[in-house]
């Protein structure tokens, strides 16, 4: 993938996630490895084959209904109990956890549900399929990335998947994701967290935090069961209070989307039932999801305050805290909401629970941060503090602004069919410069704040998938997303 830059300033590309660095120092796979062809009489560089995904007008937007099928509900008698509250049953609305929720905790032991291919190609894809980059690979190159670990008694770091200390059903989903070997940051997040440590990690985005937090917490979750301490409750399921034991705050709909993803994936066969919760969408079917039961919640500040006052979730029973992105919340103006969450409702002190803070700089703000809600933590710095990865080839080219347009056009053609990822200044511009793409030929969709959420949902799942895909993003889109290379 590459990102071009459409306003005053190019962006840097970088990896997202537990993405993988790009291929050949970021150029292109070639266009048959993503599945492109050049269509006869169409433009060059094989874009004719896609589709185009932007609407021009408001009475083009009844398109934008026809969403991605989303994955079916989980099997709702493999939940044991006691669990992070909620009750079991069919599921009618909100994100479906496809893959969670199929084993059971029994007599004290993890029992993981059945396999189930359809599943397993839902969430992990199709194995060996050379139209879709495996998200474990060349995660070697990562090995040439500096990393200093500070504070009293870290933990030597792991090399590898195995176990000790990671629980054997997550090696084999770890498996099922195609990743071979941790990142940096998971070397060292992995024995930090499950020596029952704090964390506060410095990573570039690309390096792995993602799976940095969860895979320690869902190993554990697998190895010490669900609470056992969920109040007993009377009424009606629509009434009774969700008791997460993990919680991950992220500060876009975006993000929490993609960490809640990724818990499906990891959570697949297990007892643990992740839910995401965010603004932006119906409550009804976020409140439908978490009844079904709510071990690991992915949130945003905003709306897990609001369902902490209609008595929806109960913070009380928190053992893992996992603030994401701190630097960006803050730079959002969540700190307000972070701080009722963390020390103005149920949940347990820092001395009750383990901490986990992972963000791309470390300023002032975000040290007082980690005073206040870190307990005897570990400092993790990986990479240069705030910079961008070293496995992306950057390029810049001073261009006047009446030559960008035609600039972009001859980029396009001369780089060939691929995920491109165009960054604007304003939404206006963004889709401006999707309909000028769609008018010369390119299938191009666009992204930002002004979006519904089905329409960013389907804008996205179109660029992933590869049938739409040049995406011209806002600031939206700049940090913290997974995309296939």
């Amino acid at each position: 993938m590459r990102r071009t830059g459409g306003g005053p300033a190019p962006a840097a590309a970088a990896p997202n996630g537990m993405g993988p660095p790009p291929v050949n120092g970021g150029a292109f796979p070639p266009p048959g490895q993503n599945g492109y062809a050049a269509a006869p009489g169409g433009r060059g560089g094989g874009w004719g084959a896609a589709q185009t995904f932007t609407p021009s007008a408001p009475a083009a937007r009844g398109g934008w209904d026809n969403s991605p099928q989303m994955p079916r509900g989980f099997n709702s008698n493999g939940y044991g109990a006691p669990g992070g509250g909620g009750q079991g049953g069919p599921r009618d609305g909100g994100r479906q956890q496809t893959g969670a929720g199929d084993g059971q905790w029994r007599d004290g032991k993890h029992v993981p549900g059945p396999s189930n291919p359809r599943r397993e190609r839902e969430l992990f894809g199709v194995p060996n399929d050379p139209s879709k980059q495996q998200s474990g690979i060349n995660f070697e190159k990562y090995d040439d990335i500096p990393v200093e670990a500070s504070g009293q008694g870290v933990p030597e770091p792991v090399t590898t998947f195995t176990n000790p200390p990671l629980d054997d059903h997550l090696i084999a989903n770890i498996g099922l994701a195609g990743y071979n070997v941790p990142t940096p940051v998971q070397k060292y997040s992995i024995p930090i967290v499950m020596g029952g440590r704090d964390l506060m990690a410095c990573a570039q985005t690309g390096s792995g935090k993602t799976g940095g937090f969860l895979f320690p917490i869902l190993s554990q979750a697998y190895q010490n069961g669900p609470s056992a301490n969920v109040p007993a409750q009377t009424g009606f399921a629509r009434q009774r209070k969700a008791y997460p034991t993990s919680l991950i705050l992220a500060p876009t709909r975006e993000l929490v989307s993609q960490i809640y993803d990724e818990a499906c994936k990891f959570a697949y066969r297990s007892w643990v039932r992740p839910c995401v919760v965010y603004g932006g969408a119906d409550i009804g079917s976020q409140l439908r999801q978490i009844e079904r039961g709510c071990d690991l919640l992915v949130a945003t500040p905003g709306r897990l305050v609001d369902l902490i006052e209609r008595g929806r979730i109960s913070l009380a029973n928190i053992k893992y805290l996992v603030l994401d992105e701190a630097d960006r919340m803050l730079d959002m103006g969540f700190e307000p909401q972070i701080r009722r969450i963390v020390e103005g409702e149920d949940m347990p002190p820092t001395a009750a629970r383990q901490t986990l803070m992972f963000s791309a700089t470390f300023p002032r703000d975000i040290q007082m941060l980690a005073r206040d809600f870190l307990r005897e933590y570990i400092f993790l710095s990986v990479g240069r503090v705030g910079s961008t990865s070293e496995n992306i080839t950057q390029k810049i080219e001073y261009v006047e602004d009446v030559d960008k347009r035609s600039v972009l056009l001859d980029i396009l053609h001369t780089h060939g069919a691929g995920l491109t990822l165009i960054f604007v200044e304003t939404k206006r511009m963004a889709d401006s410069l999707s309909d000028y793409l769609i008018n010369q030929g390119f299938p191009a969709t666009s992204i930002h704040g002004d979006r519904t959420q089905r329409e960013r949902e389907r804008a996205l799942e179109m660029f992933r998938t590869g049938r739409c895909p040049i995406l011209v993003a806002t600031a939206v889109a700049a940090r913290g997303w997974i995309y296939p290379t």
